[in-house]
């Protein structure tokens, strides 16, 4: 998770002190006996004063009183004692230039006037905005440098092999760019340094075998990146190594033996590695942080091993494939532990050392087999010290939670924790306990946690109405998810203004009355998912003025009436999500609302890179209907873009304006009235995947265009009255009969009838289906992760009724519904044969 990683790298920072990268760590040394600065070097430094803009371009590693350095730099005054500027006392040279944190803007091509400064030994240029620049070769020149530090300075590009004669160098820290490509090999024949951070980039390859360099190093940094193939052992074995972070990469391989008996801190977690934990990692006597976490570890290991490690401050082995032996009675001693991690572990029982681990502030225990109730001395070891808690993913049928001072996250989700909701304490931002079996009524006294930004209370049978309190006792409150309830009555229309909600989630209760118009006080929404309830209103035009809003599920409720003109151009124009579904809409498509959905015509937005919708602590799911199936979405890309609006009672055309959408990948509009032609604006939606237009009354040929939308790869246009040969070519080729079913002026391939022949067209055994099954009185939904089997469902279903011959209704409600329709499908037949 990013909080965990995010908190154990700063308690590193105060295990292992380094220096900082935005401190005043050489500035201007004292007036006395300071040579004057040369001129060269000044008008140098008043050079790169001119050709460099000052913005407020600000980074969290800054302090936010950080201001540009190059404010105190003035003709007429010595340069030595110019912010972050160090000369030699002796010579008068600059031979130190710190520029960190100065809200510095623009290009450093090879022309520029640092290059100027040949004395320099330590530059940095940390956390400034250099968004055009790559490395120059002019830093291979600078052959007196020591430190060099360009961290956060928004460079990008290959990292040139340019550090051959650096020969002094014993820092480099390049971490936080835009960096690809691989690792210059000159940097691992680098003799002297100390410190190399290359983290936080787009590095690819793998790491040499054998290196000529690297013999003095204390800290190596090349975390999260996207290196490759096997751990070098000449990793393990440098007897100077104090850290070694390889994390968030793609490193395969066994662990090597740990030869290096210096070493403090090894983060390796969230790569590929696989086979067992060396018994050497047991002689680390000064390691004082472990993290193996998001590997393909396994073996049996006894916890108790790792107690002999006296320094251990942070043990993380989460999400392997690793059996870890719990010693039930707490017989040994153990360091006083700060972090421990052992998710995915066959943990059967709390570790009973944890009793006295009265500094513990993250543990970890989720995703194994503890039965049981939480046991209350947990809650008292850690009443002062633990701050997270995740027991998600066990066996735990109870849990008594008492007061605690520090604790902000609990996870208790997929448990089967019975009877009334527990309270958290009071602490407490973060509390999921989704997926259990609680019930009642949930009490007003959760409003008391005002400290809560996530509460997600889905997937129990909660009974009585909403807390009215629940969606106004804090304006903290960021998500809130009660979905897959019994929650029965109206929405509380309470919904204060400033509220930081982003993410509402009702879906799936009995939920009526209208939508509260207090909604639109929440101005930072983004999913709203009232989905599957009782709700009867109109559309909720009004909730366009939401400037934020991507998703937006009101499928299956009690929604009618035409969808009025956006009350402004700039409705909804965010939104990438809609769904309407199962309502009771009627009047033509809403036209002017599809010209607003900007975020739905944009398909530029995918060069941005893969992001999902998720926040701090949160991820968003739903289910979407695409390729004729409901479909689960754990994590949801925001660059997945849907429309649903089936099952109503559409009238009209289908406007062209519909093609706008470009970067739709879902269009289903199917069991509605829609008449008219298939509008060939359609082959427009470049990025469409799934589309279904089914059980309507369009009419005339399928667009030859539509061959051309190459992502395609559902389509059912069945039970309508085209006509005309199906077009041929690309994702056309790869569809089957079930997507033209019904249409009987249909011809080609795949459908048996030949275009330009005069039979009768044969009707298709599927045909027998009915228009609308809600009529005859029974759904049946596939709600499915991936794919799933809706057919043998329906295929079970039919059979059952020919083979017991029940249940009979059915059956005359069938034979009288086709008997009607047989009539009708015989004299339009003949009208065309006899115009």
């Amino acid at each position: 998770m990013k909080w965990l990683t995010a908190r154990l790298g700063l308690l590193f920072l105060l295990l292992l002190p380094i220096p900082t990268s935005c401190s005043s760590s050489f500035s201007a040394p004292p007036s006395g006996s300071l040579q004057l600065c040369h001129s060269d070097q000044s008008n140098a430094l008043l050079h790169f004063k001119r050709t460099s803009s000052v913005t407020s371009f600000a980074s969290s590693g800054c302090d936010r009183h950080s201001s540009p350095k190059t404010e105190s730099w003035k003709n007429g005054v010595n340069c030595c004692y110019w912010d972050g500027v160090t000369c030699d006392k002796l010579t008068g040279h600059v031979i130190g230039l710190d520029l960190s944190c100065s809200g510095l803007s623009g290009t450093l091509d090879s022309n520029n006037s640092l290059f100027l400064l040949s004395h320099v030994q330590r530059l940095n240029l940390a956390f400034n905005n250099f968004s055009h620049s790559s490395i120059s070769s002019k830093f291979g020149q600078l052959t007196s440098l020591t430190y060099l530090n360009l961290s956060y300075s928004s460079f990008a590009g290959l990292i040139p092999d340019i550090f051959g004669d650096l020969h002094r160098l014993t820092y480099l820290d390049l971490s936080s760019n835009k960096f690809y490509g691989q690792i210059p090999s000159s940097i691992f024949n680098l003799a002297k340094i100390s410190h190399l951070r290359i983290s936080s980039n787009r590095l690819v390859g793998s790491l040499p075998d054998e290196v000529s360099g690297l013999s003095v190093p204390a800290i190596i940094d090349l975390s999260d990146n996207l290196l490759n193939g096997t751990l070098p052992s000449w990793l393990f074995a440098k007897p100077s190594l104090l850290s070694l972070n390889l994390s968030s990469n793609q490193l395969t391989g066994e662990l090597p033996e740990f030869q290096s008996k210096s070493l403090e801190y090894i983060n390796l977690q969230k790569n590929q590695i696989h086979g067992a934990i060396p018994s050497s990692i047991f002689e680390l006597v000064n390691i004082t942080y472990i993290d193996f976490s998001y590997n393909n570890l396994n073996g049996s290991l006894e916890l108790d091993m790792f107690s002999n490690l006296r320094k251990l401050k942070v043990l993380e082995v989460s999400r392997n494939g690793l059996s870890m032996k719990i010693d039930s009675h707490g017989n040994v001693t153990w360091p006083r532990l700060l972090s421990l991690g052992l998710s995915s572990c066959n943990v059967t029982n709390f570790p009973a050392f944890l009793r006295t681990q009265n500094d513990l502030r993250h543990l970890n225990l989720s995703h194994n087999r503890i039965p049981g109730e939480v046991p209350s001395w947990l809650w008292i070891m850690g009443r002062h010290s633990l701050q997270n808690l995740d027991l998600a993913h066990n066996l735990l049928t109870a849990v008594k939670p008492l007061p605690m001072d520090s604790l902000f996250f609990l996870d208790l989700y997929n448990n089967s924790i019975r009877g009334s909701l527990p309270i958290p304490p009071q602490s407490t931002k973060y509390f999921y306990i989704s997926n259990n079996y609680l019930t009642g009524e949930v009490p007003s006294s959760i409003c008391q946690i005002t400290s809560l930004q996530i509460l997600d209370l889905s997937n129990n049978s909660f009974t009585g109405t909403i807390p009215r309190c629940l969606l106004n006792f804090t304006t903290q409150l960021s998500v809130l998810n009660l979905r897959m309830n019994r929650f029965h009555g109206v929405i509380p229309d309470t919904f204060v203004r400033g509220i930081s909600l982003r993410s509402l989630d009702m879906n799936g209760n009995q939920l009526e009355g209208p939508l509260p118009q207090s909604l639109i006080n929440c101005k930072m929404l983004a999913v709203i998912d009232l989905g599957n309830n009782k709700i009867t209103d109109t559309f909720p035009t009004w909730l366009g003025a939401l400037q934020d809003l991507q998703v937006l599920f009101l499928r299956s409720n009690r929604l009618h009436g035409h969808i009025g003109d956006p009350q402004s151009r700039v409705s909804f124009p965010r939104l990438r999500m809609l769904d309407i579904s199962h309502n009771a809409f009627t009047g033509p498509l809403p036209s002017r609302h599809f010209g607003n959905f900007k975020a739905m015509m944009n398909v530029g937005e995918e060069n941005t890179g893969l992001r999902y919708m998720e926040s701090p602590f949160y991820q968003d799911s739903m289910v979407v209907t695409m390729k004729g199936l409901e479909v689960r979405l754990v994590r949801v890309l925001t660059i997945f873009t849907a429309l649903d609006f089936s099952n109503n009672t559409f009238q009209g055309e289908i406007p062209q304006l519909l093609g706008n959408l470009k970067s739709l990948r879902v269009l289903n509009l199917s069991r509605n009235s829609l008449s008219g032609s298939i509008p060939s604006s359609i082959a427009n939606m470049s990025v469409l995947e799934s589309l279904d237009l089914s059980s309507n009354k369009l009419a005339g040929e399928i667009p030859r265009q539509l061959t051309g939308m190459t992502s395609l790869s559902f389509i059912n246009l069945s039970y309508n009255m085209l006509e005309g040969p199906i077009p041929q070519g690309n994702q056309f080729n790869t569809f089957s009969n079930n997507s033209y079913v019904g249409n009987l002026g249909l011809c080609g391939d795949p459908l048996s009838r030949k275009c330009g022949s005069d039979e009768a067209p044969q009707l298709p055994e599927s045909f027998f289906q009915e228009e609308d099954d809600s009529e005859i009185g029974f759904n049946l939904k596939a709600s499915l992760i991936g794919y799933g089997c809706g057919i043998i469902i329906g295929l079970s279903t039919g059979y059952l009724v020919f083979e017991t011959g029940k249940p009979w209704w059915l059956v005359n409600r069938v034979e009288e519904k086709w008997g009607n329709k047989l009539k009708r499908i015989i004299q339009r037949h003949k009208r065309r044969k006899n115009p």
